[in-house]
């Protein structure tokens, strides 16, 4: 072994510009794909997206708690049948993205918000966190997981939203190795825009979701920690028709993420039909999945995505 000393790594102070240019330019924002208008000529497009993280959340912990498996598992046992009976009454299809051990878990509740129309796309194999796992192993699980919803729902997944939006250095890889229409993990725009990798072009669609329009980071429990559900329904549904509001002003995206064992509960489920209600209301309002809102942006490209 030698003795020379072992130098330590350079301090982000100290970095070379290449570097930091470097990290910068991973998964970059380019061009915007806002189009000039929305299907049917519509002003606004809502999409509406459900994370079905089910168990996963525990499991992913190792944590074999019943109580925190009997959370994870109020997902599917209640708040699914709600969300699909309010989808239903307004007529609304969304993208519902699965942790691969959750479709497994759940495979009759994959399959029958598949034929109901609803989009499901991938969302981790166990809800790990990307930037924890070696990237060879990253890949192997999301290329698993991709072929376990396509089993289990029939279709192939076409688009992505990575577990906590937690993208690592390789993600943006293993999703052009897959052949995604899009990923739904970044946040630089309001907008669709189309994804860059070290200053290519990728043809890959992003739809940018924000924790400002989740509703986890609102409702969110943890006994032995400070986290509380310290806002109110009343005050989150005023949060999210503000940000509706300000797309439609925009003739923009309004993307929503939300959980069905974290907005499925009989206290907020109602914010949810009442938000709808009212983006129904407005004229020249367009609800589409993930899928049909990337398949337009890509489409009214100009040059087109290739």
């Amino acid at each position: 072994m030698s003795d020379a000393p072992q130098r330590e790594p350079l301090k982000p102070w100290q970095w070379p510009e290449e570097t930091w240019r470097g990290i910068v330019n991973r998964g970059r924002a380019g061009r915007s794909l806002k189009p000039a208008h929305w299907p049917g000529g519509a002003r606004c497009a809502v999409a509406l997206s459900f994370d079905a993280d089910h168990e996963t959340i525990p499991l992913r912990d190792a944590d074999e708690s019943p109580m925190r498996i009997s959370q994870g598992q109020y997902g599917s046992r209640v708040a699914i049948p709600r969300i699909r009976r309010m989808l239903d009454r307004h007529g609304v299809r969304a993208s519902f993205f699965y942790p691969a051990v959750s479709a497994l878990l759940h495979p009759e509740e994959v399959r029958a918000l598949a034929d109901e129309g609803h989009e499901i796309g991938i969302h981790s194999w166990i809800h790990e966190a990307n930037t924890t796992v070696p990237p060879e192993a990253e890949r192997e699980l999301n290329l698993r997981a991709a072929d376990t919803l396509e089993k289990i729902s029939g279709r192939r997944p076409v688009g992505m939203r990575t577990a906590s939006w937690d993208f690592s250095t390789a993600t943006l890889d293993i999703i052009r190795e897959l052949g995604l229409l899009y990923d739904s993990s970044l946040m630089a725009d309001d907008e669709p825009y189309e994804l860059m990798d070290r200053g290519e072009a990728t043809g890959i669609v992003e739809l940018p979701p924000e924790w400002i329009r989740d509703d986890a980071v609102y409702f969110n429990m943890l006994r032995f920690a400070a986290l509380r559900p310290y806002t109110p329904p009343s005050a989150v549904e005023e949060i999210f028709r503000a940000e509706f509001d300000g797309a439609y002003e925009e003739d923009g995206l309004f993307l929503l993420t939300m959980h069905p064992h974290v907005i499925g509960h009989r206290s907020r489920l109602p914010l949810l039909d009442r938000l709808v209600a009212y983006m129904k209301s407005k004229p020249g309002v367009w609800f589409g999945t993930h899928e049909q809102v990337a398949r337009w942006c890509a489409e009214q490209a100009t040059p087109p995505l290739r």
